[in-house]
């Protein structure tokens, strides 16, 4: 393989790019109903939801910058 070429990614990291960002976006919802539960609050699973995905998303980047 010559140095400027490209190195092929693991299959891995296809895996865990697919995974990262549905996991980030239930972990966020799941923490957001869980403290609604506990405050009686109806809106905070929504702040969750977003933290979660806005999470997914800056650990897609990270993974998709690191390996490339």
């Amino acid at each position: 393989m010559s140095p400027g070429a490209p190195e092929d990614k693991s299959p891995w990291v296809y895996a865990q790019i697919a995974m990262v960002f549905p996991a980030a976006t239930v972990i966020g919802w799941l923490i957001g109903s869980a403290l609604d539960r506990w405050l009686h609050t109806r809106w905070i699973y929504i702040v969750g939801l977003v933290l979660g995905i806005v999470a997914g998303f800056v650990e897609l980047i990270r993974t998709a910058m690191k390996d490339s």
